[in-house]
Order: structure tokens, then sequence, then C-alpha cells
């Protein structure tokens, strides 16, 4: 194998390990949202969307972002992955 394919060889294999780590990090997210959501329906709040606290993790996302990952890409992912978290914690409510 040539040198330029072990290296690709080599990233490739970095980025499945990093592709492992996202999916345990975005479940142990879940499992706090759904924690959360326990703990909001616990304390009688009945709405399980909070809009001040989405623009709020949307804001610190945007902070934290030192690119290449372009901002308004960044955002829009949170954006889904916030409406995927609500969701869970609705389907948690109805049981």
């Amino acid at each position: 194998m040539s040198e330029p394919e072990d290296e690709l060889d080599d990233l490739r294999a970095r980025i499945d390990a990093l592709d492992r780590s996202i999916v345990e990090r975005l479940n142990e997210r879940a499992r706090l949202a759904l924690e959360a959501g326990r703990l909001k329906a616990a304390a009688g709040r009945d709405e399980v969307r909070d809009p001040d606290r989405e623009r709020e993790v949307l804001l610190r996302v945007a902070m934290a972002n030192e690119g290449p990952l372009p901002q308004a890409d960044l955002v829009e992912i949170y954006r889904r992955l916030i409406d995927v978290f609500v969701a869970l914690e609705e389907r948690d409510r109805a049981g």
C-alpha cells in the first residue's frame, strides 16, 4: 500500500473511533435530557420545551465553535439535536 493510502486508513480509523465516542456522548446527553424531563415533570412543569434554555444552549455552542465547521451548520445540527431530545422527553412523559 502507498503512503497516502496508509495515511488515509489511519485517518479513517481515527474517524471511526471518534464516531463511536460521539455516539456515546449523544446517548449520555439523551440520558441527561430524560432525567431533566423527569425533574421538570416532578416540579409540575407541563411544557417540555424551554425556548430560553434552547437559546442559551445554542449560544453556548456557537461561542465554543472554533471551526472549521461553519457556525450556521453547527447551530443547525444542535437545533436538530434539541428537537430529538425534546421528542425523547415527550415520549418518556407519555409512558
